[in-house]
Order: C-alpha cells, then sequence, then structure tokens
C-alpha cells in the first residue's frame, strides 16, 4: 500500500500540477485526482502527458470520486451515467483504475429492503460501465451513529452490510471503501478487518477521532489526524491491512477545522507526519 494526498480533505485547494508538488513535497506517494479535470487533459495533450506527470514528479495516481448523483433523481442519475464511459476511458488510458463512493446510511423515504434494491438498481449499470474499462468501485459505509438519527429509516452503515452490497452489484468490480473513522464509529473490531482480502478493498481512507466524545456521540464532520489523540487504533488498523496483503492507496481524510486553518504546505505537511508516525508503527 502507499501514502496517498487528497488536498481537498484537508482543506488545499489545487489544481493537478499544484497537487502533485504538494504530494511529492510533502512525502506522500500518490495524488487522489478529480477525473473530469484528468479526462480533459487526456483530450487536450494525451494520456502519455499525463503518466509522464505523475512520473516526473514519482507518484502514482490514487483514487477518483463517481462525482455525480447517482441516487438523485432520474434525470440526474442519466446525465451521469452519460458522461461515465468518457470518464472511465480516460481513467483507463493513465491507470486510475480504482474509483470511490459513499453510500448514506440512512434515509426518510424507503425502508432498508427497498432501499438496498434501489442501491442495487443505481449502482449495478454504474459497476458494468466502470468494468468494461478495468475500474474497481469502492463503496463506502458511514459508521456514526449522529448521522442515522432522526431518520426515519437506517440503512447499512457497517462492514459486513456494505459487503452484501457489493455482492449483490454482482459485477465482481465492486468492494469496500474502508475508512478508519467509519470502522470505529460502526464498532467494528480487528476481526472483522481480518476477515477480508486484498480483492475485498478498493480504497482506505485513515484519520482519528476527537478526545473525551463517545463513539455514539462522534459527528461525522468533525475528526482529527491520524495519530493525533490514538482514540483510533490506527497502528492496529493499517497492521491488518498490511497482513491481509492491501496493495493500495491509503488517503488521510481528517476532516479537521484547526488543519484547514492552516497554509497548504503546513496542513500537508502536519497529515503526513500523522500518518507516518501509525505507518512507521505498523512496520511498513
Amino acid at each position: 500500500m502507499f501514502k496517498c494526498l487528497a488536498p481537498g480533505a484537508i482543506g488545499v485547494k489545487a489544481d493537478l500540477e499544484e497537487g502533485l508538488a504538494y504530494a511529492r513535497d510533502g512525502g506522500f506517494q500518490g495524488l487522489d485526482v478529480n477525473m473530469r479535470a484528468i479526462s480533459d487533459l487526456v483530450d487536450a495533450q494525451g494520456a502519455d502527458h499525463v503518466k509522464d506527470l505523475f512520473g516526473n514528479h514519482g507518484l502514482r495516481i490514487g483514487v477518483w470520486g463517481l462525482g455525480f448523483a447517482w441516487n438523485g433523481s432520474e434525470a440526474d442519475f442519466k446525465e451521469g451515467m452519460d458522461a461515465l464511459p468518457r470518464l472511465a476511458a480516460s481513467a483507463a488510458a493513465v491507470g486510475a483504475t480504482r474509483v470511490s463512493q459513499w453510500v448514506p446510511p440512512a434515509s426518510d423515504d424507503l425502508r432498508f429492503r427497498e432501499n438496498f434494491r434501489f442501491h442495487v438498481e443505481r449502482l449495478r449499470p454504474v459497476a458494468e460501465v466502470l468494468g468494461e474499462h478495468g475500474c474497481r468501485l469502492g463503496l463506502e459505509h458511514i459508521g456514526p451513529r449522529t448521522l442515522r438519527d432522526g431518520k426515519q429509516y437506517g440503512f447499512i452503515y457497517t462492514q459486513a452490510g456494505m459487503l452484501a452490497l457489493t455482492e449483490a452489484v454482482g459485477t465482481g468490480n465492486v468492494g469496500l471503501l474502508l475508512d478508519a473513522w467509519h470502522w470505529y464509529t460502526g464498532l467494528g473490531t480487528e476481526s472483522d478487518l481480518r476477515s477480508l482480502t486484498n480483492d475485498d478493498i478498493v480504497y482506505v481512507h485513515v484519520n482519528d477521532a476527537p478526545a473525551g466524545v463517545g463513539i455514539a456521540d462522534q459527528v461525522d464532520n468533525v475528526r482529527a489526524l491520524p495519530s493525533e489523540t490514538g482514540v483510533i487504533d490506527l497502528v492496529a488498523f493499517l497492521s491488518v491491512l498490511k497482513d491481509i496483503g492491501y496493495d493500495g492507496p491509503v488517503t488521510p481524510e481528517p476532516f479537521s477545522q484547526r488543519v484547514r486553518e492552516l497554509p497548504a504546505r503546513d496542513a500537508v505537511a502536519e497529515t503526513h507526519a500523522g500518518l507516518d508516525n501509525a505507518w512507521q508503527a505498523a512496520g511498513l
């Protein structure tokens, strides 16, 4: 696995060239990308130009987000699906074959079984298009109880539930976006992680949780840098991923207001330092 930077996740605004420089100078090994921007660049200057940009910076391409309203209106879904083949083709051309998408953990409109069927119906054609271009889709379960409170109907919020959805989609190229925060807030265990294989995991997020807050009271967009508080046992999390042979990107997603307010290079440096602390402790 390799340390990957998503500038937006730490409040850093950056185009591709800036993001590459931040990742390289900050000690990361990869960069997550906006596939619409990459696709435009492929059209304008070719796939080899994009690959050379990453190669010249000594970086790998991480993950790109699905980036359209796949669970919205029929019109929104059709618009996104119409654009997806071009994005997937560009992704395949530059070697960006990992795609990510989070899944809402509750609904005010659909009961669980209805919602499960809806997700399968919407995600299967998405996965089919991605699969035609050799891309895999990682689905993220959202753990915090505070995001389900007040909603009419609960939905998937655990690793096991998301694995069931990936299998139901049935295209063979859908796995997990595994996030340490959601593993923790969804009451995940090391044994849950050890039940997985590398093939089950498309993408990994890492972070820490505020101290002094009970698991049931954790708020999704109030997190901490990797290794900042030690509430989440990130060393154990990464050690299991090493043991099961995960070979993909690991991207910090701290959602920290303190980090957002730092100058960009300081934010990148602090983020890498926190990740690297756990990385070294896990023997990576």
